[in-house]
């Protein structure tokens, strides 16, 4: 008898200065190699639909996407019941180039701050400029949520995704919802 699919916090949802929620189960893949290659180019296609991202930036979304992590690594996104199918695309492309491509959907957490203090509630959390015009929709950044690892993005103006470690998710909402109580505003953003 197989388990019953569940994501870390079972749509955990919070309400203040930003509307804070758990997304729910997302593909994900981590592919590592050079990023300059035709072959992880290829690849990156394959999985997602889209182009290589640019350095801290996210092609697409959790539908169909592709993130810079890092020098040498993205993060693969697509729904979660596509990712072996795609998984296989994506090693197919890469043939003998060597990358690594593995699936990484259980072991991360998604979360989604929307409302017009979104940028303010992130920016309690994590050491990067979200002004208007330095941090807009498609910029990307793998970096610190308080004391845990982390990486996020904007939607749209107004709206982030963030992905954690699972094993942090329960963390990770509890400062999302802290950094959004409606009488911590501060007005930076």
């Amino acid at each position: 008898r197989m388990s019953k699919l569940a994501s870390a916090l079972n749509g955990a949802r919070f309400n203040g200065l930003a509307h804070v929620e758990e997304a729910g189960l997302i593909g994900m893949i981590t592919l590592r190699g050079d990023l300059a290659s035709a072959k992880v180019k290829a690849a990156v296609k394959a999985a997602t639909g889209c182009a290589m991202p640019a350095q801290r930036k996210i092609e697409g979304g959790v539908e169909g996407g592709a993130a810079w992590m890092s020098s040498d690594e993205l993060l693969l996104l697509m729904p979660y019941g596509e990712v072996e199918e795609r998984l296989a695309k994506a090693q197919a492309k890469l043939g003998d180039v060597h990358a690594l491509a593995v699936n990484v959907s259980d072991a991360r957490a998604v979360f989604r701050v929307s409302g017009s203090s979104s940028r303010e509630v992130m920016g309690k959390l994590a050491p990067v400029d979200f002004a208007v015009g330095v941090f807009d929709a498609g910029e990307f950044r793998r970096s610190r949520l308080a004391q845990v690892a982390g990486a996020f993005w904007m939607d749209s103006d107004e709206s982030f995704t963030i992905v954690c470690f699972r094993s942090t998710a329960d963390y990770v909402f509890n400062l999302l919802s802290a950094a959004g109580n409606p009488q911590s505003g501060v007005g930076v953003y």
